[in-house]
């Protein structure tokens, strides 16, 4: 009679998960994921054929998180980009490990920033057609031209140099938007 598998694939994509959320995706390896399952690395190795291919699944659900975390998040201002960039900061701030692996890794498992921000749910898409139904005269670049702006101050998130509450960032967001807006 075979032996019945206790550790199942979602055990170990939860765990991997968890372990990127709180200690950084460096920080996920065989020995410590099988630590945190409580079994030997042999079950890891008999779901991934290796730690890339569980990585990359790790990725796809880090890129969930995102999009759950953008769409749940609280709709504060009707001009475009602001939401998303308030969101974009938040996460940086709240899930500074899971912003990394996304947003600050060479490696992206095939995804583009645009498809990263864009989600399932067409975000992206929305938010610049927003801009255009706004006026925009090229609300493509105008997006850019914030997403420098929102991508710098959530990378000063994650050094610790910035000290900005949510108003202050608003209140920056919207002038940026009116700086670069152009009709």
């Amino acid at each position: 009679m075979a032996r019945k598998e206790t550790t199942t694939r979602a055990d170990i994509v939860r765990a991997a998960f968890e372990i990127t959320k709180e200690e950084g995706h460096g920080m996920l390896t065989a020995r410590r994921l099988a630590a945190k399952i409580g079994c030997s690395t042999q079950p890891i190795f008999r779901v991934y054929k290796n730690m890339d291919e569980l990585y990359a699944q790790v990725y796809d659900e880090v890129i969930e998180y995102f999009s759950v975390f953008c769409e749940e998040f609280p709709q504060v201002d009707s001009t475009p980009f602001i939401n998303l960039g308030m969101a974009y900061i938040k996460f940086a701030e709240v899930q500074p490990n899971l912003f990394e692996v996304l947003f600050l890794s060479k490696s992206r498992y095939g995804k583009s920033l645009y498809e990263l921000l864009n989600g399932k749910n067409g975000s992206l898409v929305k938010e610049i057609n927003k801009a255009k139904l706004a006026g925009a005269k090229s609300p493509s670049q105008l997006f850019m031209q914030m997403w420098i702006f929102i991508h710098g101050a959530a990378c000063m998130v994650i050094t610790g140099d910035y000290d900005l509450d949510e108003a202050e960032t608003l209140n920056l967001l919207k002038a940026s938007y009116k700086a670069y807006y152009q009709a």
